[in-house]
């Protein structure tokens, strides 16, 4: 199944919203979009393709009803995902969807782009569970490349389950939350153990990158 969603939020108007496939969205306030499946999905062989566009000097909080659970397909295990985010003058955009979960021991790729403005404001969350209750097989990569404006803001690339880099016998992460916050001007700052880690890093041209990693969201 190929699922296409876009959102589009002006500062006059309500978010303008476009759906086929297993996703669909509902205006839940004035400038509130919720992300709604209508299929089960994804699924081996499935491919989103997520466009979010907000205007110069629109806002928009976008959420998600309910975590969404990545299964293999006949024949297949790796579904994909692409995310185009852009987020103009003196827009804001506050993102942050319930979870995802690599179940039955799928495998998920997700590559996001995202643009900014110099005047802009983001809060990008994501977060990834490898496997149910009593499952540990399952592989998730995500890929975050953003701009801020012609320039590079961050290029980013996380693994998580059986075979990725960050994978280890006896603590291998089956868990992350991914935040990257334009603009932040907070310190460094690094916390927690091998088996539950978080960090969060600053950006060479502002904003921060927060990532947490353990067993278990």
């Amino acid at each position: 199944m190929r699922t296409e969603l876009t959102i589009v939020a002006s500062p006059d108007r309500s978010p303008r919203i476009s759906a086929v496939g297993g996703l669909a969205a509902r205006i839940t306030g004035r400038d509130t979009v919720h992300v709604i499946g209508t299929a089960a999905t994804p699924l081996g062989g499935d491919h989103w393709d997520v466009t979010v566009r907000v205007l110069p000097g629109a806002r928009l909080t976008l959420r998600s009803v309910a975590a969404s659970l990545a299964l293999p397909g006949r024949g297949r295990v790796l579904s994909t995902a692409q995310w185009s985010v852009e987020v103009e003058d003196d827009a804001v955009l506050d993102c942050a969807l319930e979870p995802t979960v690599i179940a039955g021991g799928a495998e998920h790729r997700v590559e996001t782009t995202v643009n900014l403005a110099e005047s802009s404001t983001l809060l990008l969350r994501e977060r990834v569970q490898i496997g149910r209750a009593g499952e540990t097989t399952g592989r998730w990569v995500g890929v975050t490349n953003a701009d801020l404006g012609a320039l590079p803001l961050l290029r980013h690339q996380l693994e998580l389950g059986v075979g990725t880099v960050s994978h280890d016998v006896l603590d291998g992460p089956a868990a992350v939350t991914s935040e990257l916050r334009y603009p932040d001007d907070r310190p460094a700052d690094v916390s927690g153990d091998i088996r539950s880690a978080r960090s969060r890093l600053p950006l060479a041209r502002g904003g921060s990158l927060t990532t947490r990693l353990g067993p278990h969201l």
